[in-house]
């Protein structure tokens, strides 16, 4: 093997980036040589350095793996017994990283076109780059931005390494840096670059009258002063600063700019920028710049650690001091327990009343906590621990008194109008734990539609029971930890919400209601419902074991309740724990009762009016519930009542005003909201004058009432949102057909609307439906098409009435999803009244599936859907036949007011649906 050098390769690779590394390679090669000693040809060959600078005076290490690097080698510098010189130009593959260079520092240059000795352009790729500059690269075919300005460099070292079984072949090759150089045009020469130059740094002759300027003498001084300044600092820790003085000393200060500069990490943009640096005065101010900034960064670092340093002893004198100070207490006998914390966390955790294993764990927690010191990391999380031991209610109950049934049941009466089914329920679970205090009973879940009263049930029965009551609401809650707490080893772990709740309401046999259980989800923090199994399961909450705690605790003595908007998000194996008692929607005469005893006489009360200024009739709030608030619950309906009150009280604020003007003997003046009453003739008050001879009359009292009329309605809440007369104006034309459906919010009337246009037959459906009903909607129309010649709706059977026609059927309300199994019926109907041209009776609404042979099948929900088709002013429902049992739940005064007509087979629901009937033909029954 040929070496181009005497001396052969035997150190190992050079790390970029480490002054110490650098300059004793370049004291090693001999660097720092004059860049005038060296005759630069007029072409050199190129070899593209990616994202590194070679700088003149450096010395680096580069493997060549690559087709072209590899032939640049052998042609290049292996073949020659001379010193082999090549250029090195640093490049960059992503343009947009180039372009961004490009304005930063200078120019890149493509291949150029063809030189006179007929090389040719190249589209240059990634493969030119050698293993050690294409990280990255990942073998791709990108295009190559050379720069504009290079290193010419000198083959200290070359060594061929074991050519492997592939035929591939390595070569190693140690490179100085020469001088600067300006690329005029890159060509290709065979598999490798060659690029004609031009040199850019000064000779001999120009470095020696460039020295005798005063500017260039003092920052040579300057960067000479810097440069000794980081070398004192390192040579503290490292044997090899000596040697560099020396380096300091022999080396021209331009050459030496260039060294220390190669040895520091700085970002490509600053190589390139002192790459460009031709100009001395220049080059030495940024070298002088970076070799500053280097050592700033060193004495910042020994900075830091002497602070960290100093800590620790002080950490470890202040632990000494402790111990004398115990010591001296202790033989003066000084040592007030009263004023010792961990004593005083003792005593607590002694009052706790924890069980035998328990306290035992919590005394070994102790005697750590009592070696440990407060600056110790450990500390903090073991007292909280402990804390948290402490203040959990380990016996802590409170005692029931005697329960009176007839007390509870007016208690009842009293807090909630109606709900009847539940109220009994609720009074069987009372007089179980009258027999037996300490039975186990079923944990209640109260189902219904929002604003039915199922927490305040809740809290009347925490009453009832003479327990506290606390509410954890479990909507939104995603991560496992907020039931069963987090482990101890999490930074700002904390007991699960459970766990809290009993800590804050100070017993272990309160009435604990968990709210929106229907609204928990899970993600990759786990499932909170399946942490709810072993809260939920008597026999298994005895010893429940919460993550931060990690000792059992007793949950058998607490008296849950769930409550939910709907059934179905619940998984079963929870809702397999609890016992479901739905709550549906309130009849109208319901809400007007509620109204009347509770809604009202609050509404009065937060708004700071009397019952004699504002006067609602019952008529007037039959109104509101008619035309304003159709829902299954009653917030909306104390929402109108506040706004009639807030609209009272600003009557009351300004008729004060008035009369406190006449009594300071001023003429009254009408008021801003009098003339607006006036103007559109709201309401009619009269302001009383009060006699000067009492003024310790309240003003309040002069006020004349309000009485809120249909007028006053209007003006206040605005127009109607609901009429009687919706359902026969979307009825009027034939397609379409009312259905009942069951919503989180209580029963709704839903209204199916189907049209035909030209086409191929194809069937398209709107409204943001389900599968379900997809699937409903497909089994309808075909039902439709199979009983065409009986429904009169074709003159044959064989002829196919939909040929050359569309079907589109739409559920209004398209923003809100529909699924269920309960439109069947519905869709039947809409499509038989569209194909024979028949309107559907306005006052009829149904609800039920059906098979493909046309059964109808029940559905759930009935009590809240009969309710819902109350409220519209519907008069007749269809329902399945084998719902008949449901209707017992609906109340009788609803069943005063509607028809109900029971279905087993399709054509009994058609019969209903339209006035006449509908014909067919007679079939056997199956």
């Amino acid at each position: 093997m040929k070496q181009i050098h005497s001396q052969p390769l035997h150190h190992h690779p050079l790390p970029l980036g480490t002054l110490e590394t650098l300059i004793s390679s370049s004291l090693r090669f001999g660097a720092g040589r004059m860049a005038e000693t060296v005759e630069l040809p007029s072409r050199l060959a190129i070899l593209p350095f990616r994202n590194k600078v070679l700088l003149p005076g450096a010395v680096i290490r580069i493997r060549c793996t690559s087709t072209r690097s590899v032939k640049l080698v052998e042609q290049e510098l292996w073949q020659r017994e001379d010193k082999g010189l090549i250029g090195v130009l640093p490049v960059r593959v992503t343009e947009a990283a180039a372009a961004a260079a490009a304005a930063a520092v200078g120019n890149l240059v493509s291949p150029g076109s063809g030189s006179d000795n007929g090389e040719r352009i190249v589209k240059s790729s990634a493969d030119v780059l050698g293993d050690s500059q294409k990280q990255g690269a990942k073998n791709q075919e990108e295009p190559i931005r050379w720069y504009n300005r290079g290193v010419a460099a000198r083959a200290l070292s070359l060594s061929r390494g074991v050519e492997k079984p592939s035929g591939r072949i390595t070569y190693i090759v140690i490179l100085e840096g020469l001088c600067r150089f300006s690329v005029q045009e890159i060509s290709e020469r065979g598999t490798y670059f060659v690029a004609r130059i031009s040199r850019l740094d000064m000779t001999k002759a120009e470095l020696e009258l460039a020295e005798q300027d005063p500017d260039i003498i003092l920052l040579s001084r300057q960067f000479k002063a810097t440069a000794m300044e980081l070398i004192s600092v390192l040579e503290q820790k490292q044997k090899i600063a000596g040697r560099t003085k020396v380096l300091l000393d022999t080396v021209p200060v331009h050459r030496l700019a260039d060294i220390f500069v190669a040895s520091f990490e700085i970002g490509f943009e600053e190589q390139l920028s002192m790459l460009d640096s031709v100009d001395l005065k220049v080059r030495l101010s940024k070298a002088t710049e970076l070799v500053d900034r280097h050592l700033q960064s060193i004495r910042v670092a020994e900075k830091i650690t002497q602070k960290v340093e100093g800590q620790l002893s002080k950490s470890q004198k202040e632990f000494l001091l402790r111990q004398q100070m115990r010591a001296i207490k202790e033989e003066l006998g000084d040592n007030d327990d009263d004023e010792d914390d961990i004593a005083a966390l003792e005593r607590k955790m002694q009052s706790a009343g924890m069980p035998p294993s328990i306290w035992k764990h919590a005394q070994r927690e102790l005697r750590r906590l009592k070696k440990m010191q407060p600056q110790q990391p450990g500390y903090s999380s073991s007292r909280v621990y402990l804390e948290h031991l402490a203040d959990l209610p380990w016996e802590k109950v409170t005692e029931e008194r005697e329960i009176d049934l007839k007390a509870a049941k007016e208690q009842l009466d009293c807090d909630h109008y109606g709900l009847a089914k539940v109220k009994q329920r609720i009074i069987e679970y009372l007089a179980v734990r009258k027999l037996k205090p300490d039975a186990r009973g079923p944990v209640l879940c109260f189902v219904g539609p929002p604003g039915v009263g199922k927490t305040s049930l809740a809290s009347s029965i925490a009453a009832a029971l003479n327990r506290k009551f606390i509410r954890i609401s479990l909507g939104g809650v995603k991560d496992e930890a907020d039931i069963r707490g987090h482990r101890r080893t999490y930074i700002g772990s904390m007991p699960g919400r459970l766990i809290e709740g009993l800590k804050r309401v100070g017993v272990n046999n309160p009435v604990m209601l968990l709210d929106e259980i229907d609204k928990t989800g899970s993600d990759v923090r786990g499932d909170p419902a399946s942490a709810l199994l072993e809260v939920l399961d008597p026999e298994q909450n005895g010893t429940f074991n919460d993550h931060y705690l990690n000792v059992p605790f007793d949950l058998s003595k607490v008296i849950f309740i769930a409550t939910a908007n709907r059934i179905q998000p619940i998984p079963p194996p929870l809702l397999d724990r609890m016992e479901v008692i739905e709550l549906p929607g309130y009849t109208p005469e319901e809400k007007l009762r509620i109204a009347t005893k509770h809604l009202i006489p609050r509404v009065i009360d937060q708004h700071g009016l009397s019952p004699d200024f504002l006067q609602i009739p019952e008529d007037t709030v039959k109104l509101v519930i008619q035309r304003y608030t159709r829902e299954a619950g009653v917030r909306n309906l104390e929402r109108s009542l506040a706004s009639l009150a807030r609209a009272a009280a600003v009557k009351m604020a300004e008729q004060e005003c008035i009369v406190q003007a006449g009594k300071n003997g001023h003429q009254p003046t009408t008021s801003l909201l009098d003339t607006r009453l006036a103007d559109s003739a709201e309401v009619e008050m009269e302001v009383i004058p009060i006699d000067s001879s009492h003024d310790e009359i309240n003003t309040f009292a002069s006020t004349s009432a309000l009485i809120v009329d249909e007028s006053v309605l209007e003006k206040v809440l605005g127009p109607p949102r609901f009429d009687d007369r919706e359902a026969a104006e979307r009825v009027s034309n034939p397609g379409v057909s009312v259905g009942l459906v069951w919503t989180s919010f209580g029963g709704e009337v839903q209204f199916v609307e189907a049209t035909t246009m030209a086409g191929k037959g194809d069937l398209h459906l709107t409204g943001q439906l389900g599968d379900v009903i997809k699937e409903s909607a497909q089994i309808a129309l075909t039902w439709v098409r199979a009983r065409a010649a009986d429904l009169k709706l074709s003159p044959a059977a064989e002829i196919n009435f939909l040929e050359n026609r569309d079907i589109h059927i739409h559920f209004p309300a398209g923003a809100v999803p529909k699924d269920g199994p309960s439109a069947g019926v519905t869709l039947v109907t809409s499509l038989v009244s569209l194909f024979s041209q028949r309107k559907v009776r306005a006052d009829t609404a149904m609800t039920g599936e059906m098979t493909l042979r046309g059964l109808v099948l029940p559905v759930g929900g009935i009590k809240d859907k009969v309710l819902a088709a109350h409220r519209y002013g519907i008069k007749r429902v269809i329902l399945p036949d084998r719902n008949m049992k449901d209707l017992v739940e609906v109340p009788s005064a609803v069943l005063a007011d509607i028809e109900i007509m029971f279905a087993k087979r399709m054509e009994d629901v058609l019969e209903y649906a339209f006035d006449g009937g509908c014909p067919w033909r007679q079939y056997a029954k199956l």
